[in-house]
C-alpha cells in the first residue's frame, strides 16, 4: 500500500541510472522539506536509535484508526533528511489504521535503499519507521 507520492519516488528511482544518481535524489528530497523549528527539537520528538541526530513531530487529525497520520522531520545530515523525505511520501495522509498495514520493509526494498545503504543508516532507517509506527498505533488505541 504505497501512497501517490512514494508511488511517483518509485517511479522516478527507475529511471535513475544508478546509485549516485539515486542517492543526489534522495538528498535533494531532503532540501526540498522544511526545516523543523529549534523549539520542536526536543527530547520527546527526537527518535533514538540513529546515528545521526533525527526529529519526527507528529501532526494527527481526528480520532481513533481514521484518525489521519500527518507528521514533519529533520535531522542534522542531509541524507537522512531525504530518508526523512521518503517517510513522508510513503505515510502522510494515511489514516494512523493504513500507516500500521504498510510493509515499509517490502515498499523501501523497491527503492534499493537496503543495499546500498550503511549498517548505521540503515538502522536508522527502522527506528524512524518504528517511531511513526508507534506514534500511529497509540492514536488508533486512543
Amino acid at each position: 500500500m504505497a501512497t501517490e507520492a512514494f508511488e511517483e519516488i518509485a517511479e522516478t528511482f527507475e529511471f535513475l541510472e544508478d546509485w549516485e544518481e539515486r542517492y543526489r535524489h534522495v538528498i535533494e528530497l531532503g532540501k526540498a522539506m522544511d526545516p523543523l523549528e529549534d523549539a520542536v527539537k526536543v527530547p520527546a520528538t527526537k527518535v533514538d536509535g540513529c546515528a545521526s541526530q533525527v526529529w519526527i513531530l507528529p501532526q494527527i487529525e481526528g480520532q481513533g484508526a481514521q484518525a489521519v497520520f500527518r507528521f514533519r522531520g529533520d535531522s542534522d545530515a542531509m541524507i537522512v533528511r531525504g530518508l526523512i523525505a521518503v517517510l513522508h511520501a510513503m505515510y502522510d495522509g494515511l489514516s494512523v489504521g493504513d500507516v500500521l498495514k504498510v510493509d515499509a520493509g517490502g515498499e523501501l526494498a523497491r527503492l534499493g535503499l537496503n543495499d546500498h545503504l550503511s549498517s548505521q543508516r540503515s538502522n536508522g532507517l527502522r527506528a524512524m519507521v518504528e517511531r511513526i509506527r508507534l506514534l500511529a498505533a497509540d492514536k488508533a488505541a486512543a
